[in-house]
């Protein structure tokens, strides 16, 4: 579910759960242990990626629908721990958005420290509410942190996915390249931050995500969402997403 490709003292985890690297339990756990090894192994920065035409199409509704209370707990604790590991890490974190980020896609992308994405019909966002999932107050307080509070509020509570261009012009991107530029460009950004002074980069860059760290670690938003996903309102729209999802299939 996980490739890893080494560009020196870069590592980059790029997700490979056909066919749109859907965030179930499995893909989550990838993640974090490929992270752990990455920085075991002295990695200085790291690029989460994803597929051409898709970094990550978010929650795999179909596979949760239907789990027990217990096991959705448990998925959203893995992917409240995954956003944290990526805003807390202590080497800098790139996104390569290749692809379509809408949701859990735009969730990870958001807590890493800069994105780059391809250009073209691409969309990021957080539509969350689309499928009757209120957005979670610290994934809400991370989106304000790059976009701004007002912003935030009026995309998130309308459930809203733009294009790339759309994105980079509101700061929820940092860079747009042609598509096929992406993993280059993730590579030459880290490998200008790491040119700098590294103590005072990362102290710098940290301190700079000090109140959105704090914000992860005092959430309850695991015990909210987990209630929330059982919500009669949640649970219909959350069905006749998979049953849309079933039909295209």
């Amino acid at each position: 579910m996980l490739d890893i490709i080494s560009h020196g003292d870069i590592t980059e985890l790029r997700m490979n759960r056909p066919p749109a690297n859907a965030l179930n339990h499995d893909l989550l756990e990838t993640i974090l242990a490929g992270c752990a090894e990455a920085l075991d192994a002295g990695a200085r920065g790291l690029i989460l990626s994803g597929q051409p035409g898709m970094f990550c199409a978010g929650i795999d509704v179909p596979e949760l629908l239907g789990q027990s209370r217990s096991d959705i707990h448990r998925f959203w604790s893995l992917l409240f721990r995954t956003a944290r590991t990526l805003a807390a890490c202590p080497v800098p974190v790139v996104a390569a958005l290749a692809g379509h980020s809408p949701a859990g896609g735009a969730v990870l992308a958001a807590h890493c420290d800069y994105r780059v994405a391809a250009d073209g019909t691409f969309k990021i966002g957080f539509n969350e509410v689309r499928v009757g999932l209120p957005l979670p107050a610290s994934i809400l307080h991370v989106f304000s942190d790059l976009v701004g509070t007002r912003l935030a509020r009026q995309s998130s509570m309308q459930g809203q996915l733009m294009l790339m261009d759309s994105a980079l012009e509101i700061g929820l991107i940092d860079e747009v390249v042609a598509q096929e530029l992406v993993e280059k460009r993730a590579v030459e950004f880290l490998t200008g931050l790491l040119a700098l002074p590294t103590v005072a980069m990362n102290t710098t860059r940290m301190s700079g995500k000090k109140e959105m760290i704090r914000q992860l670690d005092a959430s309850d938003d695991v015990e909210k969402t987990t209630a929330a996903w059982f919500a009669d309102e949640t649970q219909a729209a959350l069905q006749q997403l998979a049953d849309s999802l079933s039909k295209s299939n």
